[in-house]
């Protein structure tokens, strides 16, 4: 397991308390690098939406236990955020829960000379994904393929 996964799932294990005593759901957590620094970031939402209380509340909270555990040698900052209106979909659960929404998906490799496609997400599996473009018409994308998936979402 590298590192980074090592952390992760840490701090997962940190956090996933806090999140039933709350009724908060833990949506990920991520150890990456941008610029000089390393920053660990947990992503929570509830029904209703987060706010930027219930962020620091966690934020305070799971600094605490990081600060007890200590298992990042390295010097990194914490974020505790709501996972955005461009949540990502990563888990079962996402999944499970974006049935019938529309949603974006992004392509390594262009399909048909397009690499982003957007349409309501039908079924799924470990190996692939379906999306309704049209009434009658549907696209299917195997999951290895697939750089992004996340809700759609108009301005």
């Amino acid at each position: 397991m590298a590192k980074h996964e090592e952390y992760e799932k840490k701090t997962e294990a940190l956090v996933a308390p806090m999140m039933e005593e709350y009724g908060f759901e833990l949506v990920d957590v991520e150890y990456v690098k941008e610029g000089s620094n390393m920053y660990l970031r947990a992503y929570i939402d509830k029904p209703g939406g987060i706010t930027v209380d219930d962020c620091e509340m966690v934020s305070r909270r799971l600094s605490d236990r990081l600060d007890e555990e200590d298992f990042i040698s390295e010097s990194y900052i914490l974020e505790v955020s709501s996972p955005g209106l461009g949540r990502p979909l990563k888990k079962e659960k996402d999944y499970a829960r974006s049935v019938g929404k529309e949603i974006e998906i992004r392509t390594f490799r262009a399909v048909d000379h397009e690499k982003t496609f957007e349409g309501i997400l039908k079924e799924y599996d470990k190996d692939t994904v379906t999306i309704a473009v049209s009434e009658d018409e549907t696209m299917t994308f195997d999951r290895q393929n697939i750089a992004l998936i996340r809700l759609a979402f108009d301005f």
